[in-house]
């Protein structure tokens, strides 16, 4: 067919008083761009019958996984190797009395096919990318990291590919040849080389997973992102911090999953004594204290013991500071285990006390030490902050003074 066509163009060129040589080059040409129209032709027609039919019974299917290749143009980006084929198969036809010119349309169409191969293959890549991010794992283990790379080694292979057939030598030959450059190619992809270790240290030891709460340096806030060079942390102001992966691996960072993932979430605040409000029990602050139900049961069990104790060991009470006395601190101890124990939003399977630290310049450091049943950061928040609005408001119905700084 391309040779009739061009044994029917060449003596109607010469028949326009075109020269020999000429009107084989416009017969020649216009065979080959021809040729070259209906590949493009048939690449689009190949396109719209896989969109009427292939895609359609992806799309129908219940499966999710094989919309991954439609999401990623897998068969679209395969229908731009018909112009380059069919143009390699004719061009014996098309350009006969060229070789020059057949060389180098033939060189450039094995180019654009290794090209387009390539870019198959990212589609198939991220195809299978998209596929694994659709399980649960994905968020424990992700493969960012590996898929970037093995997109550099193909792109890496598809240069040298091409260098090989532009110098005419073997790809190992080329290799070979650029390994006196391998101290430049190591200094410029230093930084990749660094995030893939440390993206395969980061997955394999699970040390950290999009999703994860960490806080390092200014980072402070939700991974949103693990990839070859970088992991980003939305911060809690909802700006994006990024931070080399190599830097996780090699400096500390804090990651708060084992509390996302545990009974609760600590809370750990204390409040400071006054320390000159700190006093031994009277009998008429024992009587008002007995009438707070949360600890009515324990200062009559503690009265009894402590009466008990002095009895047994011949101790003369008139004086309170012989023998064993309630203090109101440890009245108030006591109110506040009793108060946070009746609290149904703490995890009572989890540690919980009340306790005094050391006591410093500005009084007595009292902390209590729980673990809230919700792990959302607003929901813990107002926990919290309602235990320690009660604390603060019962402390003076114990005679405790909270210390304040005066200006």
């Amino acid at each position: 067919m391309i040779t009739k066509v061009i044994s029917f163009l060449i003596p109607l060129f010469k028949g326009m008083h075109v020269s020999d040589y000429y009107a084989a080059v416009f017969a020649e040409g216009i065979a080959f761009l021809l040729v070259l129209l209906v590949g493009v032709l048939l690449m689009y027609l190949a396109r719209f019958i896989i969109k009427k039919t292939v895609y359609k019974v992806i799309l129908k299917s219940k499966s999710k996984y094989d919309d991954q290749i439609v999401n990623n143009k897998v068969l679209m980006r395969l229908c731009l190797l018909i112009p380059p084929i069919m143009a390699m198969k004719t061009l014996n036809a098309t350009l006969p009395d060229f070789p020059n010119m057949r060389h180098f349309v033939m060189g450039f169409c094995i180019i654009a096919d290794i090209i387009i191969i390539t870019m198959v293959l990212f589609s198939v890549v991220n195809a299978g990318n998209d596929m694994y991010n659709m399980h649960q794992t994905s968020k424990r283990k992700p493969i960012t990291g590996v898929v970037q790379t093995i997109k550099i080694i193909l792109i890496i292979f598809c240069v040298l590919l091409i260098i090989s057939f532009l110098m005419g030598k073997k790809v190992s030959t080329v290799i070979i040849g650029l390994g006196t450059l391998s101290a430049v190619l190591l200094l410029l992809f230093q930084n990749v080389i660094l995030g893939f270790v440390g993206s395969i240290q980061l997955t394999v030891n699970d040390m950290l997973r999009i999703g994860d709460w960490i806080v390092m340096d200014k980072a402070d806030g939700t991974v949103t992102e693990i990839n070859l060079t970088s992991v980003k942390v939305q911060n809690f102001d909802n700006t994006i911090t990024t931070i080399p992966t190599s830097s996780l691996v090699t400096n500390q960072f804090t990651n708060w999953r084992g509390m996302s993932e545990g009974g609760g979430r600590r809370i750990m605040r204390s409040i400071t004594i006054d320390t000159s409000s700190v006093k031994f029990c009277t009998p008429e602050m024992i009587d008002r204290f007995k009438n707070i139900e949360k600890i009515h049961q324990f200062i009559e069990e503690k009265e009894a013991d402590i009466a008990e104790y002095n009895k047994a060991n011949n101790i003369d009470t008139s004086n309170i500071i012989n023998g064993r006395q309630q203090t109101n601190l440890g009245v108030f101890r006591a109110y506040i285990l009793a108060y946070i124990n009746a609290n149904p939003k703490l995890n009572h399977n989890m540690t919980m006390m009340v306790r005094q630290l050391q006591p410093n310049e500005f009084g007595i450091p009292l902390q209590v030490y729980a673990f809230s049943m919700d792990k959302e950061w607003v929901k813990y928040e107002e926990i919290q902050s309602d235990i320690f609005d009660h604390i603060i408001a019962a402390a003076p119905l114990f005679d405790l003074k909270i210390f304040q700084r005066k200006v």
